[in-house]
Order: C-alpha cells, then sequence, then structure tokens
C-alpha cells in the first residue's frame, strides 16, 4: 500500500534516540524527508546521518523546544531547505538530563515532588507541544495540508500513581489536540496522538533492566508489569519502539485523512477501558 508518504517535509522532536529515533528512521524508509530534532546536536546529527546512509533524505535540527524562539528558528531552516512542512510528530518527553543522572527521580507521588520538578514536565511534555505546533500550523494552513502526531502516554488517559504530574501533562495534550483538531480542520490538517505504555527497547527500560532483568528485583518487576498486558502473555515482550513508530507512520499518512482528534494507544491491551 502507497502511504502518500514520499517527499512529505517531517520533524519529529526528541528523536535523538529510542523511539523518537524509530520514528525517524520509519518515516524515512516510507520517503519522507525527516528533520531530526534533538536537544543535544549530536544525537540528532547521528540519526540524521543513519537515515541518509540508507538511503533516505535528512537534516538535524537541533533545538530546546521549550523555548518558542529556538523553536520558530528551526522551523524556518526546514523551510529554507524544503519549503515546507508536512508532518509534524511531538515526540519529546523527558527533560533533558534527567535520563543521564536519574531517570526514576520524577517517579514518587505528588507529596514528595515539588515545583521545579513540576516546571521541568509541563515546560518540555506541555510547552514543547504548544511550541512546536503553533510553528508549524502557519506553514500547514497555507498550503492547506497538514499531519500532527502528539506521543502522549496511558498515564495521561487513567492517571498513574507516581506519576501525577505526567498523567495530568499528557491528559492536557489530550485536550489541546482535541481542540485543535477541530480549529484546524478547515485547513485539511489531522491533529491525532498516539498512546503507548511500558516499552522495551527505550533507554529507559535499559536503565531499569526491563529489557534485560538480571537481578531477582528485575525478574519480579518485569513479570509484574507483563502480567497486566494482555498481549504480552502469548507473545513474551512489551511494547517495541517500532509498534509506536507503525502507528505514528499511519497517522502521518494518507490513508488516515478520515481520522482526527483520535488517541490510538499502542499498549498490548492494557487499560482498554477509561
Amino acid at each position: 500500500m502507497d502511504l502518500g508518504l514520499k517527499g512529505k517535509v517531517t520533524v519529529v522532536t526528541g528523536s535523538g534516540r529510542g523511539i523518537g529515533r524509530s520514528i525517524a528512521m520509519t518515516l524515512a524508509s516510507e520517503g519522507a524527508k525527516v528533520a531530526v530534532n534533538d536537544y543535544y546536536l549530536d544525537r540528532a546529527e547521528s540519526v540524521a546521518k543513519e537515515i541518509k546512509e540508507a538511503g533516505g533524505e535528512s537534516m538535524p535540527a537541533q533545538a530546546d523546544i521549550t523555548d518558542a524562539a529556538q523553536v520558530e528558528q528551526m522551523v524556518k531552516k526546514i523551510l529554507d531547505k524544503w519549503g515546507k512542512v508536512d508532518i509534524l510528530v511531538n515526540n519529546a518527553g523527558i527533560p533533558a538530563g534527567v535520563l543521564e543522572t536519574d531517570a526514576l527521580s520524577l517517579m514518587h507521588t505528588f507529596m514528595e515532588s515539588n515545583k521545579t520538578e513540576w516546571e521541568r514536565l509541563i515546560g518540555l511534555d506541555l510547552y514543547g507541544v504548544l511550541n512546536c505546533c503553533h510553528a508549524v500550523l502557519g506553514p500547514m494552513s497555507s498550503q492547506n495540508y497538514g499531519k500532527i502526531v502528539s506521543i502522549i502516554s496511558d498515564a495521561g488517559r487513567i492517571g498513574e500513581p507516581r506519576q501525577a504530574v505526567y498523567s495530568g501533562v499528557k491528559a492536557g495534550i489530550v485536550g489541546f489536540s482535541k481542540a485543535l483538531a477541530k480549529e484546524v480542520a478547515r485547513y485539511k490538517i489531522n491533529v491525532n496522538c498516539v498512546a503507548p505504555s511500558a516499552t522495551g527497547g527505550t533507554y529507559l527500560s535499559q536503565l531499569t533492566g526491563s529489557d534485560q532483568p538480571r537481578t531477582d528485583e528485575e525478574k519480579e518487576r518485569l513479570r509484574k508489569v507483563m502480567a497486566v498486558y494482555p498481549l504480552a502473555r502469548s507473545m513474551g515482550r512489551l511494547g517495541f519502539p517500532s509498534d509506536i513508530a507503525n502507528a505514528v507512520v499511519f497517522l502521518s499518512s494518507d490513508v488516515s485523512e478520515w481520522v482526527t482528534g483520535q488517541v490510538l494507544s499502542v499498549n498490548g491491551g492494557y487499560c482498554m477501558v477509561d
């Protein structure tokens, strides 16, 4: 099936590794031109190089998406190079530096949290999405075409203990996306969300030992996690970044042109009821 992505200009935020990298690589394999955004230039350059070596077309697009001015400048560079922006994938989701220091520091009760942590999460997960959407809507509306896909989390659909602020922010993106979908439908712009749950093959899963559990504690944690994912029981695995990427490609393509304002959960059957 031709997904109609050949030549489409795409920007994927936070695509220097993990799920974002998989999204960028998969879109490029379908013929899209991909601007690889990351807070860290070396990561953006590395993935852009991978895409080019695989025969695709790409450019690094370093920017701190919590800074609206940097986002506007990034979009201007993409427009200068390729003349348009067709697809925006809002993937960036963990504040810079957290994964490298203590990724689990954001997972505690709300009473134990503090305003600095709230602002970091809200700045990236919410304002980052607002900044990027605001920057691309002008070009998209002018060309009467666009696709916006935001990666949220099932935490934003049902709430997760020890992730109260994160859950709230992700839920906010859902409400924003649904409202935006109604506003910009007149310009043939589709706005949707993809909600992953536990996903293997990411930096966080490696850090917590859920990919290759070694200790008895890690093995027991993985057993408990997999027990709540119906498909994990038969497939013997959690989600892969490629599972998320495939859903994003669908919502970025013209085969989903009648889909907008929706949340697609890619979660192996976890939390099927809201």
